[in-house]
């Protein structure tokens, strides 16, 4: 009796794990697209189109500049 009882309990959560528990959603997806800049990616110069080292390049109003040169062109 008890035999039964206990398979009875573990066909059912075998049910529950397999067939109706809903898996977590995965936020990698979002934080993907919003992906910001790395210390070793590239950004092109508004004014010049010139690619450069983010960490090398100047910013200002959203904008990347390559050079002070390319900022005073600017403003």
């Amino acid at each position: 009796m008890i035999m039964k009882l206990l398979l009875i309990i573990a066909v059912v959560g075998i049910i529950y794990f397999f067939f109706i528990k809903k898996k977590p959603i995965q936020r990698d997806k979002e934080e993907s697209t919003k992906k910001k800049p790395e210390a070793n990616d590239l950004v092109e110069c508004a004014t010049c189109g010139v690619y450069s080292d983010i960490g090398e390049s100047l910013l200002s109003n959203g904008k990347y500049y390559c050079s002070k040169e390319c900022l005073q062109k600017v403003s």
